[in-house]
């Protein structure tokens, strides 16, 4: 076994555990009193879950604090992103808050701190065969496409991104993209860990009849 396959089977997992811990210790407060505001501004489910593919496709439920409220059209269809996202939900988002609670996904196992974001389940079937790779690994709160480009970044391009860092995965690659991530939220510029602002499958579909 070379040195990337045991850092990546071993040594990252173990790493990942521990800075979790230690960060649901530290950020224990916050987190419930985010959750609190939450509640007590009208949200009655404040953590968001969703189904996602993690490690070999397997499916888990990925855990955020709730930006958006359930609000309808007449025909009972959930109005457009922009229009049910709350002022704190803003806030949550840019600060990357709405983040915190999958630090209990990687207690769970279910993702590690920088890896591929994990996207939706329902875009399984539209990734390459070379694109794969991405879920060969656990997928991450950040990652290589969240610090290079962010919404610049076609879909093309930021899975290009997660097939060079299973390529390069190393301690020191994970540790500048942390670095970087933490440079992006305190210097008040816009990491963009939701990097769904167009659905893929939709993408794909279109780039497919050009």
């Amino acid at each position: 076994m070379n040195s990337k396959a045991i850092y990546a089977t071993t040594v990252k997992p173990i790493g990942d555990f521990i800075g979790a811990f230690c960060l649901a210790i530290i950020l224990v407060v916050p987190f419930l009193l985010i959750w609190l505001i939450l509640y007590i501004s009208g949200t009655k489910s404040p953590i968001f879950k969703q189904d996602r593919p993690g490690k070999n496709e397997k499916i888990f439920n990925i855990l955020k604090f709730k930006t958006m409220t359930d609000e309808k059209d007449s025909n009972g269809a959930l109005l457009p992103d922009e229009k049910r996202t709350t002022k704190l939900g803003n806030f949550l988002r840019k600060t990357s808050l709405d983040e915190i609670p999958q630090i209990i996904n990687i207690l769970r196992g279910d993702m590690s701190f920088v890896g591929p974001r994990p996207l939706r389940t329902r875009y399984l079937p539209y990734y390459t065969k070379e694109e794969l790779v991405r879920h060969f690994i656990k997928p991450g709160i950040t990652g290589l496409a969240q610090v290079s480009g962010r919404n610049a970044l076609n879909w093309d391009d930021k899975l290009k991104y997660d097939i060079n860092y299973f390529n390069q995965i190393s301690f020191m690659l994970d540790i500048k993209i942390l670095f970087k991530t933490f440079l992006k939220i305190f210097n008040s510029s816009e990491i963009n860990l939701n990097i769904e602002n167009s659905n893929f499958d939709e993408y794909r579909k279109n780039k497919l009849k050009t």
